[in-house]
């Protein structure tokens, strides 16, 4: 076997390793009228950061300047493509009510009153672990968002669709798959020269 084959293989193998190392567990997005379905003209803005370890959902969220009123209610929905709406799964329990403001929330994935009855029943097949295993999986298809919603726009004046974090892990391993691809090419016109 060539050696610029096997190195071709073993970058290949590293980057499909980190591709399928874990699903991802840490999500952000990035809040504002625009993206909202359909858009609006608010000015707010804010920053989620949704991260999983084992039965916990931990939410942290910034955001400024609401200019159609105190948040009426935040959440996270899922499971839709981008560019859709769909009902809520996680509701944002004691969200602050002033229109600039942080949250931090601890949620317990293990208890069914975490999620809401319609996302429990038609994602989660009426099970907590249902649930918990469809929120994750639609956040690692991009099929979730975080919204504030308040009198002026009930349905959302700010929102922002979660993507996944990648983790240093799969960094690595992605830097060495692209190293030693590197590496092949450059002997290879090294070879090509001499």
């Amino acid at each position: 076997m060539s050696q610029r084959l096997l190195v071709s293989m073993i970058a290949a193998a590293c980057l499909s390793l980190a591709g399928a190392a874990n699903a991802a567990t840490v999500f952000n997005a990035w809040m504002n009228g625009a993206t909202e379905v359909p858009p609006n003209a608010s000015t707010a803005s804010g920053f989620a950061i949704v991260s999983f370890n084992a039965n916990w959902l931990t939410v942290d969220l910034k955001y400024d300047d609401l200019i159609g009123g105190n948040p009426a209610a935040a959440h996270i929905h899922c499971c839709i493509a981008p560019g859709n709406n769909v009902g809520v799964a996680v509701g944002f329990t004691n969200f602050p009510t002033t229109p600039s403001g942080t949250y931090h929330n601890v949620f317990d994935l293990s208890l069914t009153s975490t999620y809401t009855s319609g996302f429990l029943n038609n994602f989660g097949g009426g099970t907590a672990s249902g649930a918990a295993t469809a929120l994750l999986a639609g956040m690692n298809q991009g099929w979730a968002y975080t919204n504030i919603h308040n009198s002026t726009w009930p349905g959302g004046e700010i929102r922002g669709q979660l993507a996944a974090v990648p983790e240093p892990a799969t960094w690595a391993l992605m830097m060495v798959g692209v190293g030693l691809a590197g590496a092949a090419l450059r002997r290879r016109r090294s070879r090509a020269f001499a």
